[in-house]
């Protein structure tokens, strides 16, 4: 369908057009992967590092919400808790948390404050992919060391991974920790969606929904420029997530979709890296400045948002070189007057 149909149509989605034209509006957020991962330089750690390991010196939270507020972003999403399972809030469910490492400031509390501060809209990821809190489920990461010739896809092996239903019930008390303790959260991210059945989604779904009503709830679709709606993998969900791609270059991202018979508008969000890694890691480079404007400007004219990842390095902060990237970033839009 046209998008020119939001003039007429309202669909049957959750949140009203108004309340999802709004959060489009926003047009740029910062992504922030921070963690465990940052300390021992893996995307994907084994989940078994002692949560002392997380041991930032000179953590300041609110210099990386000041970086996106200049950078001329309107919202921030934090990781809370990623792959390694280890916790940036003092979690009551388990004892892998800040509260147990080598810094023990609440991360999720001193990110909803800067945000509330410094004007930023604050937004909370969660992974259900966990290498510490298994409760006998069988995570990708499992699976890799098991077959270790063979590839593996979240999307499309499904089958040969689980979540059992004592984790499910884990992630969504840990959800309710983090939607009801620290204010309003703007967005909430949950990646690898389809490591819970879908019936688990959908009440999960219904649960934030009654947490933060008016949040936008992202399901990760995962890698690909957003023309597939993964619905046996990332629905129910209010927006359509495009990761390491932009979005089509032919239709754009079309944003009406029908879904098992019924019109929803999903709006769609393309996240990527500013270098090549999500975490932080010494060698990596952010992109140059030419790239990083068309990315913006690619994913902005064909209908999304760009929430763009910059990681904190291992003192807790936002690299200078990350910051000169995002300053000239501002300026070369400036001069665009976008």
């Amino acid at each position: 369908m046209k998008n020119t149909e939001t003039d007429t149509e309202t669909g049957t989605q959750r949140l009203s057009l108004d309340q999802l034209q709004r959060w489009e509006a926003l047009k740029f957020g910062l992504f922030i992967h921070f963690g465990m991962s940052t300390f021992t330089g893996e995307e994907l750690p084994s989940g078994t590092q002692p949560s002392t390991q997380y041991a930032p010196d000179r953590l300041d939270v609110d210099q990386w919400v000041c970086v996106a507020r200049d950078a001329g972003m309107k919202y921030a999403v934090l990781t809370a808790k990623h792959v390694a399972g280890h916790c940036l809030w003092p979690t009551k469910l388990t004892d892998y948390h800040v509260g147990t490492s080598g810094h023990t400031a609440d991360v999720v509390e001193a990110f909803v404050k800067a945000c509330e501060k410094r004007g930023v809209l604050p937004g909370l990821y969660y992974c259900s992919w966990d290498n510490h809190h298994r409760f006998g489920s069988l995570t990708p990461s499992d699976y890799m060391r098991l077959y270790p010739d063979r590839k593996f896809d979240c999307v499309s092996q499904l089958r040969e991974v689980y979540t059992t239903r004592e984790y499910q019930d884990f992630q969504s008390a840990q959800l309710g920790e983090l939607l009801t303790q620290y204010g309003k959260i703007a967005e909430v991210w949950i990646d690898i969606p389809g490591l819970l059945p879908r019936g688990c989604r959908n009440d999960l779904y219904r649960q934030i929904a009654q947490w933060q009503p008016e949040a936008v709830i992202m399901m990760n679709h995962g890698i690909g420029d957003g023309s597939d709606l993964r619905v046996h993998y990332a629905w129910p969900t209010d927006l359509v997530s495009i990761e390491r791609f932009l979005p089509n270059s032919h239709t754009g991202h079309v944003k009406w979709r029908e879904v098992e018979g019924r019109k929803y508008y999903l709006p769609g969000e393309t996240c990527d890296p500013i270098g090549r890694e999500w975490f932080f890691t010494e060698d990596d480079a952010p992109r140059s400045d030419e790239e990083l404007l068309g990315m913006y400007l690619a994913a902005v004219s064909r209908g999304t948002n760009f929430l763009l990842d910059v990681g904190p390095d291992k003192h807790g902060l936002i690299h200078g070189k990350f910051i000169g990237a995002l300053r000239r970033l501002r300026s070369n839009l400036d001069k665009l007057g976008l």
